[in-house]
């Protein structure tokens, strides 16, 4: 394996990490942007407070995205065992 194919891997793997966490991450960043302005709003200055929705939304996603994110992991460790078959001398 050479230097150029090492940093192909490298960077299809970062890709994917961020394909594949950008809805989880997207989700409980607009349920802590609410949950900042309703504390705003009525004066509720309480740290605990923006940590349960944020638990119980990424929660929902889970469960609802869970069978896409494990058929692209099994599609992508599929290919990438493929690959390695080729990488051979």
């Amino acid at each position: 394996m050479n230097a150029e194919a090492a940093v192909d891997i490298f960077k299809s793997l970062v890709l994917f990490a961020l394909y594949i966490m950008s809805p989880f991450l997207g989700v409980v960043l607009v349920v802590g942007l609410i949950m900042s302005l309703l504390q705003s709003v009525t004066s509720i200055q309480e740290q605990t407070l923006t940590f349960v929705p944020k638990l119980i939304a990424l929660a929902g996603v889970l469960l609802l995205l869970a069978p896409w994110a494990l058929r692209l992991l099994s599609e992508y460790t599929v290919q990438n065992i493929a690959k390695m078959g080729g990488m051979g001398p």
